[in-house]
């Protein structure tokens, strides 16, 4: 019998998700969100004619969970304890052991905080002089919503609509006031409104502010109307008592007079290209218009605007593309905050149905979470085949989730995968310790200076950079042979030298050294004169400075 080109893909496509018995069992039990996930990546490959990769080695799956769900690499014990469970369902219970456990809570915490810092406030955010931002605040209020899993929708209407002092220890301090504290005092609030349309929404309406865009459906007038929520909002500025240094912000609602001097019809003026001016009030993306009186007693705009956001289905996709994004690499559209129909999602059911079982879950995160890195192109291994090597989106070409699509860790990342292979760097108070990780990060932020303020992390090879991973404070402490450190105490175990040298490997890349590395360690322990604690230095120097460690895979 002959089989046709199709017939044959749609066979290897099943033939491929035939894995091992114990995951295939597993999966029977998979949430009805990731199997849907399932569904619609599955029907791609079919479409396009190409078959996954093979699962992901169990070492290198989890290293790569804990990465992306709480921002470090597992410690050996951790991965030991994974790789020695046989237990069909072990997946899905390590993914919620990081999400519900209390041992977790802090890391997963501090984690999203930092992500969500950077998209919130950039990564140079409150670090400028006499900034109205205050990192710490930002960082405090995002740490305490994840650790109590507050649900989305709530967390996007407090960042919209708060009031209150954005610095820690200050009467009315309110973290979620940092969102906007540097963005609605200057150029009539426009950051603040593309910022917020863009963060949430998922909408760039930056460009559209001084024309119109032929290929974008907002044009210059919805931009204004949107900015008219922001114009009842000042930062006000606190000062350093007996100084004019500025301490801190404190973000009020006040009236609005409107730049016709009329608060009872608080409009804004924009000028066309051709010069013609027109007016705006506010006015929400889906048309539904709002009290144009600007004093607050009347209508509070940007609670309206908080409410009309929650109830929108853009801001279910955009988070969801979001979060696809952080585990997958890609995300379903490029860039990730564009939603717009002029930019066609690669997979667009799959974008809209995820999102609406979200808002049925209650704007659930971890629930989200946990939908991801459940499901199969998750699971997939980073090795492509002759069968899936087109599917490159670097190339341009819409991802299809093949294979697990490698990317090198974050700043954030390196440095809490750093400090925990070596736990006496992590002394100190939360403060301290904050403090040294951000003075160590700004050394990676690239800002290009756009109207938008972004920026970018990256390792990109510098001669400080290199030089801080060759022996700056974080590698030094990881590679010292102290009693109690992860060196020392793996010298004096009593094992094989080999066996050592693959728990380092394992340690550092979720895999087991190759026979090529274990000659490398066999000659180096010759050169070290039989010192297995010099031979492991060395190794795990070399380790922390390969590209492998860096990348997650």
């Amino acid at each position: 019998m002959t089989l046709c080109p199709q017939t044959i893909t749609r066979i290897a496509v099943v033939l491929a998700a035939l894995l091992p018995a114990s995951w295939a069992c597993a999966q029977s039990n998979l949430p009805s969100q990731t199997q849907l996930i399932n569904k619609h990546i599955q029907q791609g490959w079919i479409d396009y004619e190409l078959k996954p990769s093979p699962a992901s080695p169990d070492g290198k799956w989890c290293r790569r969970v804990y990465l992306d769900i709480i921002g470090r690499i597992p410690t050996p014990a951790e991965l030991d304890a994974f790789l020695q469970d046989k237990g069909a369902d072990k997946d899905h219970r390590l993914v919620n052991m990081l999400l519900h456990d209390d041992r977790y809570t802090e890391e997963y915490a501090r984690n999203w905080a930092t992500v969500w810092t950077n998209i919130l406030i950039g990564q140079t955010g409150g670090n400028e002089r006499n900034s109205l931002t205050s990192r710490p605040g930002m960082s405090k209020y995002l740490r305490d919503s994840f650790a109590r899993n507050k649900p989305y929708n709530d967390m996007v209407f407090e960042l919209v609509t708060a009031t209150g002092s954005t610095k820690p220890g200050t009467e009315n301090f309110n973290g979620a006031t940092n969102f906007l504290a540097m963005k609605v005092n200057e150029d009539q609030a426009t950051l603040a409104t593309s910022s917020t349309s863009r963060i949430f929404m998922g909408l760039q309406v930056q460009c559209t502010q001084c024309h119109n865009h032929p290929f974008n459906q907002w044009k210059q007038q919805k931009f204004w109307e949107f900015n008219s929520f922001f114009r009842q909002t000042r930062a006000l500025r606190r000062y350093a008592e007996g100084t004019r240094d500025v301490s801190h912000a404190e973000l009020v609602d006040e009236d609005f007079a409107g730049e016709a001097g009329d608060p009872s019809k608080a409009i804004v003026f924009y000028e066309l290209r051709n010069g013609v001016t027109r007016t705006a009030g506010p006015v929400f993306m889906d048309g539904t218009e709002v009290d144009v009186s600007g004093y607050v007693s009347d209508v509070n705009r940007r609670e309206a605007l908080g409410k009309m956001m929650i109830e929108s289905e853009f801001m279910d996709k955009m988070i969801v593309n979001r979060m696809w994004a952080h585990f997958m690499g890609y995300a379903f559209t490029k860039p990730v905050d564009d939603l717009g129909p002029h930019n066609v999602a690669s997979h667009p059911m799959l974008l809209e149905e995820l999102g609406a079982e979200f808002r049925k879950a209650s704007f659930d995160l971890k629930q989200l979470i946990q939908w991801i890195a459940l499901s199969e192109p998750y699971r997939l291994s980073s090795q492509t085949t002759r069968s899936n090597a087109s599917d490159d989106p670097q190339q341009g070409e819409p991802p299809k989730f093949t294979h697990f699509y490698l990317r090198q860790m974050s700043a954030e990342q390196l440095y809490q995968s750093l400090v925990s292979t070596n736990k006496a760097s992590a002394r100190g108070s939360y403060e301290s310790q904050e403090a040294e990780r951000n003075r160590w990060l700004q050394q990676f932020v690239t800002a290009f200076g756009t109207d938008e303020g972004d920026e970018s992390t990256s390792f990109n090879g510098s001669i400080p950079q290199a030089l801080m991973m060759f022996n700056g404070d974080l590698v030094r402490n990881s590679t010292t042979t102290d009693s109690g450190s992860f060196l020392g105490d793996l010298a004096r175990e009593n094992m094989k030298p080999g066996d050592k040298v693959h728990r380092l490997f394992l340690a550092g890349m979720g895999r087991r050294a190759s026979r090529d590395e274990l000659t490398i360690a066999n000659k180096l322990l010759a050169a070290r004169k039989g010192d297995q604690a010099a031979m492991l230095q060395d190794m795990w120097w070399a380790i922390l400075n390969s590209n492998e460690f860096i990348i997650n895979h």
